[in-house]
């Protein structure tokens, strides 16, 4: 893969006095669905609005598609697409023309094919026709992505995209997002939502107090930082563990019939297990049940937000 987005040392800090990002590196490769996660206030959107040249920064430099963006910002911004937050249109306008006039806004000429190809990816051709005040929620946040891809950008940011939509629509807006990785889209998206990282991203970041904390596969992260825990209820209480035990990362709960387990994430932690019930076995320990929870994303979040371990 290529960088198809470098910042380094990105710095914003407003009138006031609020320190909105502190020295931020983050590094995007080209063709990856990347999620930004972090609680509200977190700088999330003003790292958006640095790159899409909404947010002045106060220092740092932000290179697209390996050029400078201050020394080139009109050229390199009209290869990037926006989705932001908010609903930022024209609630009268109708679909279609909504649409066209953002491809226009880039300098590119009227093309009914494109936009009609866009609209009917999006699911909104049967409503092509219909001011954009009359659609659901749903509905006009799928016209905003429309919007941002009017101008066939080869980077989009996706700012909170399925924020207020419904469980089904925002299942049929991952698919909608990966079909544009799919076509060579790189898509940049925050999100309160775990699971729309865990769900669809390649890498993740995470973000708090204007401060990149972690940048990692998502896999690689889970691995590294996730838990395996496992309780497994005995046949007969034990008074204490076993020597032929004593390698494993176990405790006995105060009545001795349960065994507890808490060793490191992903395949690993699972092995463990594994190798642990057959010490068992062999040990003539008997056992009834085993509960098994491997750490989630959320869970490697909220402690990493906490400055604890996962």
């Amino acid at each position: 893969m290529s960088h198809i987005l470098e910042i380094t040392g990105l710095t914003k800090t407003y009138a006031g006095g609020l320190t909105a990002l502190k020295d931020v590196e983050l590094t995007i490769e080209k063709g990856e669905i990347f999620a930004l996660l972090g609680p509200n206030g977190a700088g999330k959107t003003t790292l958006i609005g640095a790159v899409c040249g909404l947010v002045r920064p106060t220092s740092g430099t932000i290179r697209a598609f390996g050029e400078d963006m201050s020394a080139h910002w009109r050229r390199l911004r009209a290869r990037i697409g926006l989705v932001p937050q908010e609903l930022a249109t024209d609630m009268f306008e109708p679909v279609q023309r909504a649409v066209g006039y953002s491809r226009g806004l880039f300098g590119l000429p009227p093309d009914p094919a494109r936009v009609e190809e866009i609209l009917r990816a999006l699911s909104l051709w049967d409503k092509r026709h219909a001011q954009v005040r009359t659609l659901s929620g749903g509905m006009k946040r799928r016209v905003l992505i429309a919007k941002a891809l009017a101008h066939e950008p080869e980077l989009l940011f996706l700012d909170e995209p399925t924020a207020g939509v419904d469980v089904e629509l925002r299942r049929d807006m991952w698919r909608q997002i990966a079909q544009l990785r799919e076509r060579g889209t790189t898509v940049i998206l925050t999100t309160h939502y775990i699971e729309e990282a865990e769900e669809m991203a390649d890498r993740v970041g995470i973000i708090n107090k204007g401060e990149i904390l972690m940048v990692d596969g998502k896999r690689t992260m889970m691995e590294r930082l996730g838990r395996t825990e496992a309780l497994i209820a005995l046949a007969r209480p034990l008074t204490d563990l076993p020597s032929a035990l004593a390698h494993f990362p176990i405790s006995l709960n105060e009545g001795g019939t349960v065994l507890c387990y808490r060793g490191g994430g992903g395949r690993a932690g699972t092995a463990e297990v594994a190798e642990l019930t057959k010490a068992l076995t062999r040990g003539g320990i008997d056992y009834t049940t085993i509960d098994i929870h491997e750490s989630s994303l959320e869970d490697i979040f909220v402690n990493l937000l906490e400055g604890g371990e996962a």
